[in-house]
């Protein structure tokens, strides 16, 4: 039975998982209800928490809400397992998953998948990139969302009910980003409409890549939407108040004027690689020089920074209160 506690984070786990992850209304709510059904006993005790198969472009999200589903059931983000399957191509790479056979190099080692899960059965288990795996995984995938245990080469049967699996994908990515990109554009049909009919044009690839069998055996399919413009503002947000955390360590305080967001946001949006380009901008544009200017003393303890853009550079500029040196040219 669930503790008072317990019941009140699991009914709002829709508001803590938003805390990280913009724009993807739809996978939030599609995986707090499975976890929901789970937690209440309503789901199936044999099988893991939930199976879910994440589809979406590179960068917008899938990764990120596999970490922060680690947080939020396990207390911490390490809690997650991630296998990258292109890794697992070959027929042969199937018994690295469970282990090597007797005789073979590496059979005392145990399974890449059940040896990481028997060590930490409390965890988010990722299998990246699926569709690039040997058909044979899909039969071990099978057995564990099906019976919540897999057998390893040592004997063992590691138990699954305890994890979260995920699978991620690429297929049908090409169909995300186009309607991306045509959002707020097509004047006859509404932004949810248009997420339907891209919705369903991606469950058509799906069933083209993935037997029907397998299918059946996954809890939610989640489609992620292409990032928009103001989803990369917010997620440049969330960015800066790290930046602000490790400052604020040293002593500092940092404060962006619009202009300065605007020129970041620009900068980093691209709808074909999500989040991606703007944390790269952010690493390049602000923290870097930022960095260098700490190391030559230019801002003195209890210094608030500030960040603006100088257009026509086509650059941040920074000034900070009581500055000791001159600013290193950037």
């Amino acid at each position: 039975r669930l503790t008072q506690s317990e019941t009140d984070k699991i009914l709002h786990m829709e508001e803590e998982l938003h805390e990280r992850i913009i724009g993807q209304n739809d996978a939030v709510k599609a995986v707090s209800q499975a976890i929901r059904r789970n937690r209440t006993g309503l789901g199936n005790p044999h099988r893991p928490i939930g199976g879910f198969l994440f589809l979406g472009p590179t960068g917008v999200g899938k990764t990120e809400l596999a970490k922060s589903l680690a947080t939020f059931l396990f207390g911490d983000e390490d809690a997650m397992i991630r296998l990258d399957m292109s890794e697992y191509m070959e027929k042969f790479a199937v018994s690295r998953l469970i282990g090597a056979p007797p005789g073979y190099v590496g059979y005392e080692e145990g399974g890449q998948l059940t040896e990481a899960v028997r060590r930490r059965p409390y965890s988010v288990v990722v299998l990246d990139e699926l569709e690039k795996a040997h058909p044979d995984i899909y039969n071990i995938l099978l057995q564990v969302l099906d019976e919540g245990a897999l057998s390893d080469n040592l004997g063992h049967k590691v138990s699954f009910k305890n994890c979260v699996i995920i699978m991620t994908s690429n297929v049908g990515a090409r169909e995300i980003t186009n309607k991306g990109s045509q959002l707020g554009f097509a004047a006859k049909q509404s932004e949810e409409d248009q997420y339907k009919d891209m919705r369903q044009n991606v469950m058509e690839e799906v069933k083209k890549t993935f037997n029907p069998e397998f299918i059946n055996r996954i809890d939610e399919i989640v489609v992620f939407h292409s990032l928009s413009k103001e989803h990369i503002g917010q997620i440049l947000d969330l960015a800066l108040e790290d930046v602000d955390d490790k400052l604020a360590e040293k002593e500092l305080e940092i404060e962006l004027t619009p202009a300065a967001k605007e020129f970041l946001v620009d900068k980093g949006f691209d709808v074909k690689f999500g989040a991606r380009p703007l944390l790269r901008t952010l690493q390049r544009e602000l923290e870097d020089p930022l960095a260098e200017n700490i190391l030559v003393n230019r801002y003195p303890a209890g210094a608030k920074i500030i960040v603006d853009c100088d257009k026509e550079a086509g650059k941040l500029t920074f000034s900070g209160a009581a500055a000791k040196k001159e600013a290193v040219k950037i």
